[in-house]
């Protein structure tokens, strides 16, 4: 279940008071869920650190590293010299705080190196890694940090994409019954869904590709060329993979609404779909919905196993959307 940035807050500060702090936490959402807002306050917390310095770089002893290079991505170098300042002692008995703003964004050889830093935590040392898109990050990282999802907020946009799922599941959920047909028929939706996303970013990319060319290929050579066109694909499933990690996180906040109002809690994630997810709640059990909801955590673990995609949401929407 995801939490507010408030909640998961408080949550950590009462750790913090009990001297039950993780050395490395993941905080995952989506793009404005307030994961650097969460990672300040946490700076604050054990470090004495000013919120408005821990991104600009001006708080003693807080450390941030994100994509920097040509290529958006994290390299080796900015992770050795992230554990070099993270072995040095801290400075009026503060906290050292280490925060690697979009982790999934590391390369291989970049997550390897930060992997012996989890295993091997600096003495007086709060790892956050920040994410939009965990499911890239290997397990190994992903295992060694507890992790916390943070909800999108409750007024955010919701892309095209998402809004037409949303209108996808209201369709299913005024009906009296749903079975196999109706469940394929949300399958074929969601998979119809993905593709557009797919194909959208294939176009987008091919066409800067396609401008670089023209505008390079008479002042550079031919390597650095085939070089983009990698970048490019990388980035195509890249971009898709948070895109559809932020679909099923869709499908999260649907069911999370069926949950609060079979239990009469009265917020709701989606407000315009609160007709349909009461009609639905009304329904099923509380405990029948907490089941749907766990099948979806399985779906979610399957797809960050790169689990053949197409079977792995007909499979998990046939036990979801049956009712």
């Amino acid at each position: 279940m995801a939490f507010s940035p408030q909640i998961a807050f408080d949550y950590l500060r009462s750790a913090q008071e009990r001297h039950r702090l993780a050395h490395a936490y993941l905080i995952t959402g989506a793009p404005g869920s307030g994961k650097r807002a969460l990672a300040a306050k946490m700076a604050q917390l054990v470090n004495g650190a000013t919120p408005d310095a821990v991104f600009a770089g001006g708080a003693p002893d807080v450390h941030v590293a994100g994509p920097e290079s040509k290529s958006r991505r994290i390299v080796i170098e900015q992770i050795r010299q992230l554990e070099h300042t993270l072995q040095m002692q801290a400075s009026g008995g503060r906290r050292k705080v280490a925060i690697i703003s979009e982790a999934d964004r590391m390369i291989s050889q970049a997550a390897n190196a930060f992997l012996k830093t989890l295993e091997e935590p600096p003495n007086n040392s709060l790892l956050l890694l920040l994410s939009d898109i965990p499911e890239v990050l290997p397990d190994t990282i992903i295992s060694r940090c507890l992790t916390l999802p943070l909800a999108a907020p409750v007024d955010a946009d919701l892309s095209p994409e998402a809004q037409q799922l949303v209108e996808l599941l209201g369709t299913v959920a005024v009906k009296e019954a749903s079975g196999v047909h109706e469940a394929y028929w949300l399958t074929q939706g969601f998979t119809r869904l993905l593709g557009k996303i797919r194909s959208g970013l294939q176009e987008e990319n091919a066409s800067n590709l396609k401008s670089e060319e023209t505008r390079y290929k008479n002042t550079t050579d031919g390597a650095w060329l085939e070089n983009r066109e990698d970048h490019y694909k990388a980035l195509t499933e890249s971009v898709y993979l948070q895109r559809r990690a932020q679909l099923v996180e869709v499908l999260f906040l649907w069911w999370s609404d069926v949950l609060r109002a079979s239990t009469a809690m009265t917020e709701r994630e989606l407000p315009r779909a609160k007709q349909a997810t009461e009609a639905l709640a009304a329904r099923l059990t509380t405990p029948a919905i907490l089941r749907r909801i766990r099948r979806l955590e399985e779906l979610r673990d399957q797809l960050n196993r790169n689990i053949q995609e197409a079977l792995a949401l007909e499979v998990a929407f046939l036990h979801v959307f049956r009712f």
